[in-house]
């Protein structure tokens, strides 16, 4: 029991440290003894845990993937009016990712190598989002003359794209903006409230 419990500790350090690490230099720039010295241990235990510095991100990601995704099915196949929908899906997103900023990058670098592969592994491993309930909303909403005439595809990419562009152009936005990392952060918590203001006011009459 306390060899268990031992194990458990030390791999929640690892996670910390994992996420500590890749949230500072990246996914290409981290190396595995950057994460044995933040974690407070060797690097042949750390290899005993994790075979490799990729192996490790995958943990990471699989676990970022759970909080987000039953999120955002719960908002899609929720009952709440459209336009709270629209804000909840934001809080969510933009929550999720201030915390896991690593992840879109991840997603699109993995993507590109092998997009079957990529998403076979993990998307059958999560509850993948399913948008249904909420594209067929915005139809609704339409036809019911509370919105103007859109395509409820493009609305859904708008959402997703706003919220996660930030994160991908991080770099380049702190870098064009003068942003420090707080102010980059603060202007994230920001945009949880900017941007489905934004999009509320596009479509409704």
């Amino acid at each position: 029991m306390v060899k268990l419990k031992e194990e458990k500790s030390t791999e929640e350090k690892i996670h910390a440290a994992a996420k500590k690490v890749f949230l500072s230099k990246g996914m290409a720039g981290a190396r595995m003894q950057d994460i044995a010295d933040e974690a407070g241990i060797n690097k042949a235990l750390l290899h005993y845990y994790f075979r490799s510095k990729e192996k490790l991100f995958e943990v990471i990601f699989v676990e970022a993937a759970q909080k987000l995704f039953p999120k955002i099915n719960s908002i899609f196949d929720s009952d709440a009016p459209l336009f709270e929908k629209i804000e909840n899906f934001c809080e969510e997103y933009i929550a999720v990712m201030s915390e896991n900023p690593y992840l879109p990058l991840f997603v699109l670098n993995e993507i590109s190598k092998d997009s079957e592969m990529f998403l076979g592994k993990f998307w059958s491993k999560q509850q993948f989002p399913k948008p249904q309930k909420f594209l067929e909303q915005v139809e609704k909403e339409i036809k019911k003359g509370t919105i103007k005439k859109i395509s409820p595809l493009h609305l859904l990419i708008n959402l997703i794209s706003m919220s996660i562009f930030p994160f991908v152009g991080k770099p380049m936005i702190q870098f064009a903006m003068g942003l420090d990392e707080l102010q980059f952060r603060n202007a994230m918590q920001q945009r949880k409230k900017e941007i489905p203001q934004f999009i509320i006011d596009s479509i409704k009459k």
